[in-house]
Order: structure tokens, then sequence, then C-alpha cells
């Protein structure tokens, strides 16, 4: 088959010894060459290659603009359309796996893939020494995103996961005011998204439609259980499957998590608890007025969840209970907010013994009340302010410092989103003990930590 021909390969894929034997005898030649002012040798240009470009991988791709754009894959051929014509230049592939076995001249991957398959992409990228930015959250299972972690820092690459914020003057703003004792020791922060904007609360559809002559539904499913293709699950809609995706709080959390990690110099929680609401319907029936029936353990995220993690003491600071909400819900309003305002759509309360801190995803931080902003002067600005999210990624590849939201870090917050999940699935208080990756207090819940994937799709290197 000619190189720029979509190329699904069998459905199994060339195997990980295949891939990793055919960077037997390559070169790593270093990028540093002389050049004048103002020059930029062929050498100081990254080679990109998208994996999921039919979605958000498409703006992704824009973002690391400049850099060589020379291979795209995606298992949709028509999702992916658009993006395919915007790089024609780029060598197509449907498989990862023999891109990535062809492809030796690639840098770095660009992962826009649906969660279930985030992990094993990275991890075989990472095996080929290729530098890796991947969509949020990091990985679907909380073992996925420690070993992802661990393997980024056994390769020695450079790596970001896609919380843009993370680049954020905001961010920084509301780090420097919490560090600065703005509104004194925090013990109480709330979170809340207005996410879903997908069906969740669903039952598997029955129905067994045809599968597009556009798609390779094989590998599209990738390590997840098989199950017959429905347009339940894609495009799109894959994100409230707790097989496929993580629901709002996997999709969204990592975007605000980061930012009260970082702020309050959080790490691993102790435990965690969760409500939601879990009614269930049937598939595309909900006009028949048949009975809704209550399912906790529903195969997709619920309508909306109350998830609270507490952290323990950090050296002089003490505890810290984190509070996230979704599907609409939101904390308590807080008595400093003027009768005349509502919390935004989306936005962090970091509640002090001094005050209470307002953010949200785009305007710096608010002292409430507003007249107390009037009086206030910020503290100065000590942290390093980003180049840009993209750039981050882009110039550690060439040699400069991690990026602000690294496999390290991601990983972190991609666990404490994950524990929330397993919270909300079975409904129960969890002790998580960190050092062990074990819930301590409930055997069962364990089985959700690292789930099993179909043959073939292990994780390399794990």
């Amino acid at each position: 088959m000619q190189a720029d021909a979509f190329d699904s390969g069998d459905a199994g894929g060339p195997s990980r010894r295949a891939v990793l034997d055919g960077l037997a005898g390559v070169t790593v030649v270093p990028r540093r060459v002389l050049g004048g002012s103002g020059y930029r040798a062929p050498s100081d240009t990254l080679n990109l290659a998208g994996i999921g470009v039919g979605g958000v991988g498409a703006a992704y791709l824009r973002g690391c603009a400049g850099e060589n754009i020379v291979a795209l894959c995606d298992v949709d051929d028509e999702y992916a359309a658009r993006t395919f014509a915007e790089y024609p230049r780029a060598r197509r592939y449907r498989d990862f796996r023999r891109m990535l076995e062809q492809e030796k001249q690639i840098d770095g991957v660009i992962i826009g893939t649906p969660d279930h398959t985030h992990a094993v992409i990275a991890a075989t990228a990472l095996a080929l020494g290729k530098h890796v930015y991947c969509a949020k959250p990091l990985a679907r299972t909380v073992w996925e995103a420690r070993t992802l972690a661990r393997l980024a820092r056994a390769a020695g690459v450079a790596t970001q996961m896609s919380v843009q914020t993370s680049a954020s003057e905001p961010a920084r703003s509301v780090e420097e005011w919490i560090q600065a004792g703005t509104i004194g020791p925090v013990r109480e922060v709330h979170v809340w998204s207005d996410r879903p904007i997908w069906p969740q609360a669903l039952e598997r559809p029955r129905q067994t439609p045809p599968v597009p002559s556009s798609l390779d539904w094989e590998l599209w499913l990738g390590p997840a259980p098989y199950r017959p293709y429905h347009p339940a699950y894609h495009p799109w809609n894959w994100r409230g499957w707790w097989d496929f995706g993580t629901g709002a709080l996997g999709d969204m959390g990592c975007h605000t998590l980061h930012v009260i990690v970082r702020a309050l110099g959080l790490d691993h929680p102790v435990s965690v608890h969760a409500a939601s609401a879990n009614v269930v319907r049937g598939y595309h029936r909900p006009w028949l007025g048949e009975h809704p029936r209550v399912m906790p353990r529903a195969e997709t995220a619920p309508h909306a969840s109350i998830v609270t993690w507490d952290f323990p003491p950090r050296g002089a600071s003490p505890a810290v209970r984190l509070t996230w909400y979704d599907g609409g819900l939101k904390p308590p309003r807080p008595r400093e907010l003027e009768p005349e305002r509502e919390l935004p759509r989306h936005g962090i309360l970091f509640v002090g013994e001094k005050g209470t801190l307002l953010s949200g995803f785009t305007g710096g931080p608010q002292l409430l009340p507003a007249a107390r902003n009037r009086e206030f002067q910020p503290p100065p600005k000590k942290l390093a302010r980003s180049i840009g999210h993209y750039q981050e990624w882009i110039a550690a590849a060439k040699g400069g410092p991690p990026p602000s939201c690294e496999f390290g870090f991601a990983g972190l917050l991609t666990e404490i989103a994950l524990l929330g999940n397993i919270a909300v699935r079975t409904g129960r208080l969890l002790h998580w003990r960190a050092s062990e990756m074990k819930i301590a207090n409930d055997y069962e819940a364990n089985k959700y930590i690292r789930e099993p994937c179909r043959p073939g799709w292990e994780l390399p290197g794990a």
C-alpha cells in the first residue's frame, strides 16, 4: 500500500516488538546547528504526527503551528476529513501502530483520541522515545495514569497534557494570591462545572446498526471490551460511557484541579466519597412513559454528581476538603456574594480563615465581596509566566524546561479525578493508600484501579 493511503492493517496491528525492532540502528541527531540571526534550521523544526484528529486533535495541531506535521492518523476518515484536507502533505493512517512503525522521522505525537486509548498510544510513543502531547485526562484508570507518569520519567522526553489553563495568567495569579496569605489558611475548596453537555445515565443501546464504511470499529474500540457499533458511542458521546470515557469529572476536572493542587501544595487525597443522580431511562425512549429505574452502577456516568476528597495537612498548612459539583449543581451560595450576583457557570471557591476567593476559567481571582477588590493590593508577581501552553511543550522537546502539565503532574491530577469517579461508581466512602495504589477499606472498588484490556492492547513497558 502506498504511504499516503489509509492504512488500517489487520485488527491486531503490528506487534510491540515489531515496532521497537524498527528503531534498531537509528541514531538521534541533536538539533543544535549553527545559523545566523533569525535563521531556523530544518533540525529546529519538529516532525509531529497527530493521532485522533477529527475532534479536539485538530485544535491541538493548530496549536503547534510552525512545526512540521508529517503524518495523521484517525480510525474514521470521514470524521477526520477536514483535518486531512488542512494538511494535504501529511501521510494518512488508521492504525497508530502502523504509523509509528513506518514513520521513523517522527519526533513527537499529539493524541486527541477518546480517553480509553490515551494510555496505550502514549505508552507506545514513549517506548519509542517520542515526545508526547496528550488530551486530558491522561488516562482512563488510575493504574494507567500512574504507569504513564513512570514511563515518561524513564523516557526523558517532553510531555504535556492538554490542560490549556495551566499556562494561563489567572492560574498563576490565584496561586500567588493564595500563597501570599490573602485569605489566610484554606481548609475548604469548592469547584464546579457546567458539564456534561453530552448524554449520560443511559442504558446500553439494543440496536446494532451497520458500521459506517469510513470507520474501523475494531481500532476505535482498541483496548475496551468488545460491543457492537452504535452512534451512541462515536463520535463525541463516548465521554459519558465508563468503558470509553470518564464523565464530566474526568473531562473537565483537570482544568480546575491543577489550580487548586498548585495553590495549596496538595498531593494525594486520603479519602473520597460521592453522591450522584443516577436515574436511568431507556436509550432514545424518554417519552414512552416507562417508570425510570434507579441504577447506581450504570454503564454511564450519572446526570449529576457531588464528589468530595479529603487531603491531609502539609507541614504548617491544614487539611483540606475539596468538593466537586457537575450536572448543573453548584456549591452553597457564599455569604459574601452580593445579592445581585450569581455564581458563574463554572469556577472555584477558596474558603480561607480571612476571606473567600472566587476564580473562573478565564477571569482572574476576585475577593468576595467585590468591595474588597477595590481596596486590595495584589501581591507581587513572583511566579514565571508561561510562553504559551503548546509552546511550552514544543520548547521542552527542543531542550527547554519541562512544561507546566508534564505527565508527572498530569498523572496526579488524573488520579484525583479518577478516584472521584470510582467513588461515584460505588457510592461508598473510600480510603486511599496512594503509596500502595490501593483502596484500603473496599476490596471490590479496587477492580476499578486497573481494568483488563483486550489481548494485544497492553501498554508497552508497563
